[in-house]
C-alpha cells in the first residue's frame, strides 16, 4: 500500500498512546480517520482535535473484546466512507506479577482485548478488505514480548505471543487467498504511552477485589520504569510503523537493540537448554524502582 492520501484508517486504541499517534501520522498523510476507543470522553477529545487541525475523522466508541461492537464499528466505517483501507488493530492493555497471584478477571481482561481485539478486527475487516480488490492493510500491534517472555508479565506475554501467532499465520492466509490485502507485525519495546495505566480502562465487572501483592507492585514500579526510560516516542513509531505499510515490510521492531534478546531465546530453544532471563541483558529494567 504507497499511498494514503484519501483512502481510510480504521485505529483502536486511537485516543491515547501509539493510537493516537497513528490517527496524527494518517492525518498528515491526508487519510479519513475512523478512531475507535473504549475511553468515550478520551477518543471525543482525540477526534475534535484532529479535526481543529483539518482532519476527516470520526470517532466510534469501542470495546473491541466484544464482537458485536467490532462489527458496529466496519459498518459506521462503511456508512461514513464506504471502504475501510488500513486498519490498526492496536488496543492493548496489560497486568503483571507472579502467574499463580492472576485472577481470572485478569486473563479474561487481558485476552480479551489483546487478543479477542485483534481477531474481532481481523475477522470483521479482512473480509471487507479482500472484497474491495484494491490495496489495503492490517497493522496488528503485538510486542517485544510477543518475541520473549519477560518475568513476571505472564499473562501480557500470553497474549502478545498469540497475536504473534495470528499475524503470522493472517500473512500466510492473505497470500493463499490472493487479493492486495496486506499485514504487519508491530513489536514496539518501551515507549511512553499509556500502557502503564492501563487499569483505568478495565470493565468494572473484571476488577479485582483483592489488595495487589508484592509481585504485583513490583512489576508495576518496573513497567513504570522502563516506559518512562523509552527513547523512542509514540510519534517515532507512527513513521516507522507507517514507513513498513508503505514497503508492505511484515515485521515491525521498533528498537533493533532487543534482537540480541530474541537471538538468545531462539538459541536457548535450538539448544533445548533452560530459557535465558530477558532481563539478564536489560538489568536496568529489572532494576525497577
Amino acid at each position: 500500500m504507497e499511498h494514503f492520501a484519501g483512502k481510510v484508517a480504521v485505529i483502536t486504541g486511537a485516543a491515547s498512546g501509539f493510537g493516537r499517534a497513528f490517527a496524527e501520522k494518517g492525518a498528515a498523510l491526508g487519510m479519513r480517520l475512523v478512531l475507535a476507543d473504549v475511553d468515550a470522553s478520551a477518543l471525543a477529545a482525540a477526534v475534535e482535535a484532529l479535526a481543529a487541525q483539518g482532519a476527516d475523522a470520526i470517532g466510534v466508541p469501542t470495546d473491541v473484546s466484544n464482537g458485536e461492537a467490532v462489527e458496529a464499528l466496519a459498518q459506521r466505517t462503511l456508512d461514513a466512507y464506504g471502504k475501510a483501507h488500513l486498519l490498526f488493530n492496536n488496543a492493548g492493555v496489560g497486568a503483571g506479577g507472579f502467574l499463580w497471584e492472576s485472577s481470572a478477571n485478569d486473563w479474561a481482561w487481558v485476552f480479551g482485548v489483546n487478543v479477542m481485539g485483534v481477531a474481532h478486527g481481523v475477522r470483521v475487516f479482512a473480509p471487507i478488505m479482500l472484497r474491495q480488490n484494491e490495496p489495503a492493510h492490517i497493522v496488528n500491534t503485538a510486542s517485544v514480548a510477543g518475541l520473549l517472555s519477560p518475568p513476571s508479565m505472564g499473562i501480557y506475554n500470553a497474549s502478545k505471543h498469540a497475536v504473534v501467532a495470528l499475524t503470522e499465520t493472517l500473512f500466510h492466509d492473505l497470500r493463499n487467498a490472493g487479493g492486495q490485502v496486506g499485514c504487519s507485525l508491530l513489536c514496539p519495546a518501551f515507549v511512553p504511552t499509556g500502557i502503564a495505566d492501563a487499569e483505568r480502562a478495565r470493565p468494572d465487572e473484571l476488577r479485582n477485589g483483592a489488595a495487589l501483592t508484592p509481585s504485583q507492585v513490583l512489576a508495576a514500579r518496573q513497567l513504570n520504569k522502563a516506559v518512562r526510560a523509552g527513547k523512542l516516542t509514540a510519534a517515532d513509531v507512527a513513521d516507522l510503523t507507517f514507513d513498513a505499510v508503505r514497503e508492505r515490510r511484515f515485521y515491525i521492531v521498533t528498537h533493533p537493540s532487543i534482537m540480541e534478546s530474541v537471538r538468545v531465546r531462539h538459541e536457548d530453544i535450538e539448544q533445548m537448554r533452560a530459557p535465558t532471563d530477558p532481563y539478564a541483558l536489560k538489568p536496568e529494567v529489572k532494576g525497577g524502582a
